[in-house]
């Protein structure tokens, strides 16, 4: 049995925003809040990183379009004794797809801890 820190990305689409800052500050608001709610507190919530295809820069995971963002999250948590990495995986694709149901959950990253 070990112990793993899993890392997950997620797409949430926020509505009614002017700009990338508040795209951001509205969707780490409200999946904090509903993972808070539930008592998950121990789920870190960020914003994804992806490289720019033109300087090769990291920047935040977001689109805006016509005031309507999708913002790349990463959930990440620490999974303790688990058999396998398989097993870390699906336990926190468990704990953290029921409260946020429908969202697609993928997987950026394990560590064993």
């Amino acid at each position: 049995m070990a112990n793993y820190h899993v890392t997950l990305q997620a797409p949430y689409i926020v509505k009614n925003v002017e700009d990338v800052e508040d795209a951001i500050s509205v969707a780490v608001s409200h999946i904090g809040k509903v993972l808070n709610k539930k008592n998950m507190e121990y789920v870190d919530v960020d914003v994804g990183l992806t490289i720019c295809p033109k300087c090769g820069e990291p920047m935040d995971c977001v689109l805006v379009v016509a005031k309507t963002a999708i913002v790349g999250m990463l959930l990440s948590m620490k999974v303790f004794n688990a058999d396998s990495v398989e097993h870390a995986i699906r336990i926190s694709k468990s704990s953290i797809g029921k409260v946020l149901k429908d969202m697609p959950l993928e997987v950026v990253d394990v560590v064993e801890i």
